[in-house]
């Protein structure tokens, strides 16, 4: 993993070998919260395996909007930045693995890799990436049916069908379980 980070950030060896150490390998079992809903996010993850999703409590319902796979990174970029309190919640679905980074060496990697051209451009794909599927994801809401939504899922991200739990996906698809196996049948 650590090699599939490296060639991520574009570094030579010299420059991975000021940073790798900064990185951590976690192994947590399924339903570990990674960061609380509230809490400052003060590390950003890069998954090795398993599967994890971000919810927030909506009047004491979870609400999940966003599955995250293996060669992915999660964080609560805003709280992370800002040093302000997460919007949401990050937990894993699965026993995963993954590699943590603390927000101070996170800045001191970033601050190098913006001298780099094509890693400045890496990293705001990547965000934009992000904001795409949250925009699209809103919209879904408004524009399509659920049976719209849940065959959208199928075509974009038909892992989400394989690996997550029904009631997660039903909850990221806004409608009841009883609802998702209707649409299924």
């Amino acid at each position: 993993m650590l090699e599939w980070l490296r060639a991520q950030f574009s570094l030579s060896a010299e420059q991975w070998q000021r940073y790798a150490p900064g990185f951590t390998r976690l192994e947590v079992p399924a339903r570990t919260l990674l960061l609380r809903e509230n809490d400052i996010a003060k590390r950003a993850f890069f998954i090795e395996k398993g599967c994890l999703r971000v919810w927030f409590n909506n009047q004491g319902k979870d609400t999940t909007f966003q599955f995250f796979f293996e060669h992915q990174s999660v964080s609560s970029f805003e709280s992370f930045r800002q040093h302000t309190p997460s919007l949401f919640s990050i937990e894993t679905i699965e026993p995963c693995v993954v590699w943590w980074l603390a927000r101070e060496d996170a800045y001191r990697l970033l601050a190098e890799l913006s001298e780099l051209p094509e890693m400045r451009e890496k990293l705001a794909g990547m965000m934009f990436d992000r904001i795409r599927h949250y925009s699209e994801h809103c919209l879904s809401f408004i524009r399509d049916t659920p049976k719209q939504r849940y065959q959208q899922l199928l075509a974009k991200n038909p892992q989400v069908v394989l690996r997550v739990p029904q009631h997660y996906i039903a909850s990221y698809l806004g409608i009841s379980t009883v609802h998702l196996s209707r649409i299924k049948r």
